[in-house]
């Protein structure tokens, strides 16, 4: 190609901490608490669901949309989590992953000098999303060691250029989530003006402590607004599938389409028909799943106990934070790279998720515990003895 040269149009953006810290596990031979999947396996019953319509000729493409016994099954649960009463056929959408709903959302409604609001530390696949769109960026710093969102800041931020805000509760990394307080004050801020919200709640079921998950699905005057995306891989331990959803008002959910059918345009069709089947018949799984990960997160932060960390448990997701102020001064990329080499146990570096990396002070490492008790005990075993 004389003469050519590519220009990107991400030229910032390389390689996911998540990808690299996970090779950098299998190649030092480390485990791997970094990359939030799981060492188990999904249930039992839904392999089966699966497997039988692998096997039953449901192999060939189908609806853009999702299949319909799909949507439907979410329908049913919306309405009995949230009271949301979301139409199957011009409301929900099914995706390829979490991932891909995020991207069709923000393509939908962001243009070029489009402002997105996101909160600091922040998933990695927002920004480059709204680049892509010729949108700019707003970071706005959550406060450590909380992790709770500056409203007054928020509300200073919001211009007549303000086209979207992203919200995320339960957070990743920081495993904080939100209260009602912060689904009024983001209520107050959006009043008034042409704003959406893309409301990113794959960690939904994954709620600690008798608290509650403020899904925006709750509340009828933010959820016209607003995309909430959700994934079956976070609920049902199978991240491999890359199954998720978007719930929406139909105006967007009709532009959120125009998108998707153009990025996959639909997905796995026998992973479909086993998730209708399994959230049909076995709701108790995602009722009960906050229940199954509060007990990892307690033996596992029992097991740090005495260990150089410190740590506040987390209120929800998988992941948990451990402190190192009392280990080391070093930057928490080198020492998450330090740790996978020498200790073999390896972690994300919550700096990575700032604008300004070289600006966050707190010397947090994320952990995750969606793992087998065996898992964690060694890891925690790594972990106290340095």
């Amino acid at each position: 190609m004389s003469g050519q040269s590519l220009q990107s149009k991400l030229p910032g953006v390389g390689t996911t901490i998540f990808t690299v810290m996970s090779q950098m596990a299998a190649d030092e031979g480390a485990l791997n608490l970094s990359q939030g999947f799981p060492d188990f396996d999904g249930p039992p019953e839904l392999l089966e669901r699966v497997q039988y319509y692998l096997t039953h000729g449901y192999n060939q493409y189908p609806p853009m949309m999702g299949v319909a016994a799909l949507r439907e099954a979410i329908s049913h649960k919306v309405s009995d989590l949230y009271g949301l009463v979301a139409d199957p056929d011009r409301e929900i959408t099914v995706t390829s992953g979490a991932t891909e709903a995020l991207f069709c959302a923000i393509a939908a409604v962001v243009h070029p000098g489009d402002e997105v609001i996101v909160f600091d530390p922040a998933y990695d696949s927002y920004e480059p999303a709204v680049t892509l769109q010729g949108g700019v960026t707003r970071h706005i710093p959550m406060r450590a060691p909380a992790f709770d969102i500056d409203w007054d800041l928020v509300a200073d931020t919001v211009t007549e250029h303000t086209r979207l805000i992203i919200t995320n509760t339960p957070h990743n990394p920081s495993g904080s989530i939100w209260s009602l307080a912060d689904v009024d004050a983001l209520r107050r801020i959006v009043s008034g003006h042409s704003v959406f919200v893309l409301a990113d709640e794959v960690y939904e079921h994954i709620v600690f402590d008798g608290l509650q998950h403020e899904s925006l699905c709750r509340y009828p005057d933010l959820m016209e607004r607003s995309f909430v995306v959700s994934s079956f891989g976070k609920t049902y331990h199978t991240t491999g599938w890359k199954v998720g959803y978007c719930v929406a008002p139909p105006d967007l959910t009709a532009e959120f389409r125009r998108v998707h059918q153009f990025v996959t345009f639909t997905t796995n069709t026998p992973v479909q028909y086993g998730l209708a089947d399994f959230l049909e018949h076995h709701p108790e799984h995602h009722l009960e799943l906050g229940a199954f990960y509060q007990r990892k997160r307690d033996l596992f932060c029992q097991l740090l106990e005495g260990s150089r960390f410190s740590l506040t448990p987390s209120s929800g997701t998988y992941f948990q934070l451990l402190g190192y102020e009392n280990y080391s001064d070093e930057g928490d990329v080198i020492l998450a790279e330090r740790l996978t080499r020498e200790a073999k146990v390896a972690s994300i570096p919550v700096s990575v998720f700032y604008e300004d990396p070289a600006a966050h002070e707190h010397r947090v490492l994320r952990l995750c515990f969606c793992k087998d008790d065996a898992t964690l005990r060694a890891g925690a075993e790594i972990l106290c003895h340095l």
